[in-house]
């Protein structure tokens, strides 16, 4: 998927980034130039911390940055300001996960690359939160420009579609993060296709 995603992002003109398992990150950033990312980082230095996933394991591997707090990994704001702090001092990309505007607010002053707005109750369900609740979306983009203007604003949970990617984009995020609309298809080369068409 990642090769696939890697020609349909440039045929398209549009940056694409992927975030595989963690065993998978090391191989895809070698066969890859698109950003591979992690799924997670736990903050703290490398030594004693049998499981723990630091930044410096997300560099050695080839990993251009992680995602931090996602609903479904979820990071007290200590850990997320350490993810986001050590990410930042090698020179990775930290894209940190709000549930809503209120967290992405508290979240921006920790001014990460990326913030994604993800409702967990949209995560991998039928309706896009760009129009279940474009709300969500809209204030998270006027919070987080107020508080951190160099962040960019991703719109997750529930993007489908062209027509999901347009609406977050006319909503003022720059981009969207999906899973489960590619992973879960019955061809992930026609999603991305799909979704790519909406920029």
């Amino acid at each position: 998927m990642g090769l696939e995603l890697q020609r349909l992002g440039r045929g398209a003109g549009v940056a694409v980034a992927i975030a595989p398992a963690t065993p998978d990150l090391g191989r895809l950033s070698r066969a890859l130039s698109i950003p591979v990312l992690a799924q997670h980082v736990d903050g703290g230095e490398a030594g004693a911390r049998t499981g723990w996933v630091v930044p410096e394991t997300v560099r050695a591997a080839g990993g251009r940055g992680s995602l931090i707090n996602h609903s479904e990994r979820p990071v007290d704001d200590a850990g997320i300001r350490a993810g986001v702090e050590g990410l930042r001092s090698l020179g990775l990309v930290p894209v940190v996960c709000a549930k809503d505007a209120a967290d992405a607010g508290r979240l921006a002053g920790l001014r990460p690359s990326y913030l994604a707005v993800e409702p967990p109750e949209l995560i991998g369900g039928d309706r896009s939160v760009s129009t279940a609740r474009p709300e969500v979306v809209a204030e998270t983009v006027d919070i987080v420009r107020r508080i951190a203007p160099s962040t960019l604003v991703l719109c997750g949970a529930g993007v489908h579609d062209r027509e999901d990617v347009r609406k977050a984009l006319e909503l003022g995020s720059h981009g969207v993060l999906v899973a489960s609309a590619v992973t879960k298809a019955p061809s992930p080369k026609s999603a991305i296709a799909e979704l790519l068409r909406g920029f």
